[in-house]
C-alpha cells in the first residue's frame, strides 16, 4: 500500500508495507495521430520532456493501451513487458482509429480499469483519461508508482488525478489477477455492470 503526500516538488509516494515498488522504469512510448488541439496534447509535452518516445510503429510484444480492449490490465503483466505504448488520438474518433488503423492491431491491448479524469477537458469524467492520465494509471498498476507521479508532475492537474484515483489506484495495485481488477471496478463502479 501507498501514501501519496505534497511537497513543493508535487507529489511524492511513501511505501506503507508489502508491494515493494518495481525499481527500473518502464520504457513509456506515444503512436501520436496529431487529432487533437497541440497546445493540450499531453503527449507532445511527454515527448517534449523526455517522459515518453513518440513511435511510428507499434511492436507486437508491446503492451498497447486501448480503452477498447476486452482484456483488462493487471500487475501480474508487469514482468511480461518492457514496454507500453498508448495511441494519442481523439476521443471523438477512438472508436474508428482502433479499428482501422494498421498500427492498433499490433501489441497486446489491454484497457485500464476504471479511472476518474482530472484533465479540464473531462474533469471527473468516468473513464475519459489523457494520454498521461492512461499511461500514468498503466504505470501506477503495474508498480512504477514513482514514474507515474513523474509523468503527472508536468501537468497542474496531475496531483487531482492522484486525488481523485489515490484509493482505487491501490487497490487496483493490490490485485493479483485481471479478475480481482474487475471485481475492485465492480465495487466501486457498479454501474458499469
Amino acid at each position: 500500500m501507498y501514501r501519496t503526500c505534497s511537497s513543493p516538488q508535487g507529489i511524492v509516494i511513501k511505501p506503507l508495507r508489502e508491494l515493494p515498488p518495481i525499481d527500473a522504469a518502464l520504457k513509456v512510448y506515444v503512436y501520436m495521430l496529431g487529432q487533437d488541439d497541440p497546445s493540450k496534447c499531453t503527449a507532445a509535452k511527454l515527448t517534449r520532456f523526455g517522459l515518453a518516445e513518440r513511435i511510428r510503429h507499434v511492436s507486437h510484444n508491446m503492451l498497447l493501451l486501448n480503452p477498447l480492449s476486452r482484456e483488462i490490465l493487471s500487475r501480474k503483466e508487469a514482468v511480461s513487458y518492457g514496454s507500453v505504448c498508448a495511441i494519442d488520438c481523439s476521443w471523438e474518433k477512438a472508436g474508428e482509429v482502433l479499428s482501422r488503423y494498421r498500427e492498433s492491431r499490433y501489441g497486446r491491448h489491454r484497457r485500464l480499469p476504471a479511472l476518474l479524469a482530472a484533465n479540464p477537458t473531462n474533469y471527473s469524467k468516468l473513464g475519459k483519461l489523457s494520454t498521461a492520465e492512461a499511461l500514468a494509471g498503466c504505470l501506477f498498476i503495474l508498480g512504477y508508482q514513482n514514474q507515474a507521479v513523474q509523468l503527472l508532475n508536468k501537468f497542474k492537474w496531475g496531483p487531482t488525478f492522484l486525488k481523485l484515483n489515490g484509493e482505487l489506484l491501490r487497490d487496483y495495485l493490490k490485485a493479483d489477477s485481471s479478475r480481482a481488477i474487475m471485481e475492485t471496478e465492480r465495487q466501486y463502479f457498479g454501474q458499469l455492470y
